[in-house]
């Protein structure tokens, strides 16, 4: 299944998202000005797709107990264009002039509502990057419109988390349902993939 993940909503923050969600765009104000130059009309942002990589950053959210086990893994249920219901992760672009660690807030926080309380560090590692090619096989992940580079990070939430856009809910699973064939089999882009590398990065995968 193919990569289709939701462009940013264009009230957010004001502005429109500048290299924002798996998918988004890339963005600022083109030909016509304004006070992001970062923006990128849809024509603009066509042309750059075919000839630069977009970086993103992906999040699996977590849930752990009071000893620091993760007990939880959060995977959002999405509607895509076309009225399909697939299950994916936090995931967008990042914003010229944006640090990864606010590319990964921001996102969390439009995915998985304002009360999440996303656990970052100082300075968030990823535990694995994963590259989207527009041509199947190349690796295990997905996107037809484009070559992407995700960052990918596991991050801790403590709030109550209220998906918003076009996320319709986020369900808990355990490790073990976590890493079974049939959510694998839900899971847009590949990305069963990279929640099965989340798990062996946290010790879960058995």
């Amino acid at each position: 299944m193919a990569v289709r993940t939701p462009d940013p909503d264009p009230a957010d923050d004001g502005l429109p998202d500048a290299l924002s969600g798996l998918p988004g765009g890339l963005d600022g104000l083109g030909a016509s000005g304004g006070a992001n130059p970062g923006w990128l009309t849809d024509f603009e942002l066509a042309q750059a797709r075919r000839r630069l990589p977009m970086l993103y950053v992906e999040a699996v959210p977590v849930r752990i107990d009071g000893s620091g086990v993760v007990t939880d893994i959060g995977i959002l249920l999405r509607a895509t264009p076309l009225g399909e219901m697939t299950r994916t992760i936090v995931s967008g672009r990042v914003r010229y002039g944006e640090t990864v660690r606010d590319a990964l807030f921001r996102h969390l926080e439009n995915d998985l509502g304002p009360m999440a309380f996303p656990m970052l560090p100082p300075s968030p590692a990823p535990f694995t990057v994963a590259e989207y090619f527009p041509i199947p096989g190349v690796s295990a992940y997905h996107d037809d419109r484009q070559h992407a580079v995700s960052l990918a990070f596991v991050v801790p939430v403590t709030g109550t988390c209220e998906p918003r856009q076009d996320a319709l809910e986020v369900t808990w699973f355990s490790p073990e349902d976590a890493a079974s064939d049939a959510l694998a089999a839900e899971m847009e882009g590949g990305r069963g993939t990279l929640i099965r590398q989340a798990l062996a990065h946290l010790g879960l995968l058995r």
